[in-house]
């Protein structure tokens, strides 16, 4: 394996992996499955597969073959094309890298990665092939490949079968899982001792993300944002980072990036410069409350619809309207992944799954909210992940 990787997974993981895909192909009679994806937040399939992740928008496409080591379509100059017949230290399980100059910025490049992929599975005359996430691929590459194929090669969507089995985390993800956790409560606990005021909330989550790095996070989101007590301080992301945070103000911050190895967990706390009101601390012990209330119906064999639906419930006990947000929902190589515990998911809670878990709600005075990691057991969740106090941090 080679020594460049910051947090390589095991052979014995990858392996595991390509196993179970193949079982399922086998089942369903598929020649080999298509993905494609252009980045590490919410690219998982690419990452899961290769131990090699999308990034930076530039498309990554990946041919899994059932017979054969895979097919990458890459960044890189055109007709370059490597044999590594599945033996390449970085490049695990990888038959041949073709790469190509293509950007999803510049349009008459749309073509570029498809005619490769399809030049592939015609030489290889298949005749049924799936496709993985073909919402999220470019619409030039998906009708490319389908009517490349047409009355060639059947085309099914493999999305479901694959996603069911991603959503089931082995024993080494459950260690890169913890891990994340790990990271993040410490990444919390040094900006607990940093944040002071004259900070903008830009330097706060900059100063989460270069703690996050010193600590073998590999990439992610940091949202948050500062305001006076009695207003709320919403989640915002970069460019909505601006203010300035003043002695007596409070900032609520989101800690969302992926740990050693690329697996996410994240963390919401809200700290103050001061003395917390009472609406602030009430609205602290409501959020508990209902995340506490989440977990209690969390258990393997439980539609994740149900759960989203009791939960409605009983925001509607309280005076509270139906969830509009995704409140709760699967991690793992991808920031959100199933099940989305929603009135639409069709999945069940299993053993094995990451769950994140951070109901909120926002008032004229106040954005309230918590979020935390649970691994699910035979009987449910087992500890919360993240060993940070679940309270308003008055500094």
């Amino acid at each position: 394996m080679s020594d460049r990787r910051l947090n390589p997974i095991s052979n014995a993981e990858l392996d595991r992996r390509w196993k179970a895909t193949r079982a399922m192909m086998r089942e369903r009679g598929l020649d080999a499955l298509l993905m494609q994806n252009n980045n590490d937040w919410l690219g998982g399939y690419v990452k899961w597969f290769t131990d090699f992740p999308a990034y930076n928008g530039y498309p990554r496409t990946v041919i899994f073959h059932a017979d054969d080591a895979m097919t990458v379509v890459d960044m890189g100059p055109a007709g370059g094309r490597r044999g590594f017949e599945g033996k390449h230290a970085i490049h695990r399980g990888v038959g041949d890298l073709i790469t190509t100059p293509a950007f999803t910025s510049i349009a008459y490049t749309d073509g570029y990665q498809g005619e490769l992929a399809l030049g592939e599975l015609k030489r290889r005359a298949y005749k049924r092939i799936g496709i993985l996430g073909r919402g999220a691929m470019p619409y030039r590459f998906v009708t490319q490949i389908e009517q490349g194929l047409a009355g060639k090669t059947e085309i099914v969507d493999a999305t479901e079968e694959l996603d069911a089995i991603k959503a089931i985390k082995s024993d080494e993800e459950m260690v890169l899982i913890r891990r994340c956790a790990e990271m993040q409560d410490e990444i919390f606990a040094r900006v607990c001792k940093k944040i002071k005021p004259g900070m903008r909330d830009n330097d706060i989550t900059a100063l989460a993300q270069y703690e996050g790095r010193l600590l073998g996070s590999e990439q992610g989101l940091f949202l948050g944002s500062s305001a006076p007590l009695g207003q709320p301080a919403n989640f915002g992301d970069r460019y909505l980072q601006g203010r300035v945070l003043k002695e007596g103000e409070h900032f609520a911050l989101l800690i969302e990036n992926a740990g050693p190895g690329g697996m996410y967990t994240e963390i919401a706390r809200t700290m103050v410069l001061g003395k917390a009101t009472n609406d602030l601390l009430d609205g602290f012990e409501s959020v508990k409350e209902a995340q506490t209330h989440t977990l209690s119906m969390i258990k393997p064999g439980v539609a994740a619809r149900d759960i989203a639906l009791a939960y409605d419930e009983y925001l509607g006990a309280r005076g509270i309207g139906p969830e509009r947000r995704l409140y709760a929902h699967g991690q793992g190589y991808d920031l959100v992944e199933r099940p989305l515990i929603r009135a639409d998911e069709t999945m069940t809670i299993q053993a094995g799954m990451n769950l994140a878990v951070h109901p909120g709600y926002e008032t004229p005075s106040q954005w309230a909210v918590i979020c935390d990691n649970y691994l699910v057991g035979e009987d449910g969740p087992g500890e919360c992940l993240h060993k940070t106090p679940k309270r308003v941090f008055e500094l």
